[in-house]
């Protein structure tokens, strides 16, 4: 079944914005690296690995409904942030961001009676719940510690642990 126009054009803005998510971690882990955080910015290196994933799941996707793939264009990634929290806060924001992506092209999936659809996006719902989860975690530690070096290094430690996962087919 081909994909409807508007749908087609749903799912690419989707994948140019987990591109950008890819690109925006990268810029996060950068900024960890030059803090001398390097178990945070692995963590920030495999989020990105993570969502240049999720991309590609769609563009694959796209593919396979005799879509056309339509990159758009990627901002500059921030690298520069007052602390390892307010990047941490900033991912908060942005996986709450990608949520509410995910929530409307779902609705406009629903709404087009665009059924195969659903179970990607169902995958990317349920991922969305673990993806703010996991950063909301992180954001109450790093509150919690606030700012003592010697529970920032525990942390950053910990994060190092972080491998990449590969996604699930979910389709």
């Amino acid at each position: 079944m081909a994909l409807q126009p508007e749908i087609e054009k749903a799912l690419n803005d989707q994948i140019t914005a987990e591109f950008a998510s890819s690109y925006a971690y990268l810029g996060m882990a950068a900024f960890l690296e030059a803090e001398s955080l390097p178990g945070m910015a692995q963590w920030m290196r495999t989020q990105s690995q993570e969502e240049w994933t999720h991309g590609m799941k769609i563009y694959q996707f796209v593919l396979d409904r005799d879509g056309r793939v339509a990159l758009g264009q990627l901002d500059t990634a921030t690298t520069e942030f007052d602390s390892p929290l307010a990047v941490f806060e900033a991912a908060a924001a942005h996986e709450r961001k990608i949520t509410g992506l995910i929530n409307d092209l779902y609705a406009k999936a629903t709404e087009a009676r665009d059924f195969a659809s659903l179970p990607l996006l169902d995958w990317f719902v349920a991922e969305q719940v673990e993806e703010e989860a996991a950063v909301n975690q992180i954001v109450d530690d790093l509150r919690r510690a606030g700012g003592e070096g010697h529970t920032i290094l525990m942390l950053d430690r910990e994060m190092a642990a972080r491998t990449a996962v590969p996604a699930e087919s979910g389709a």
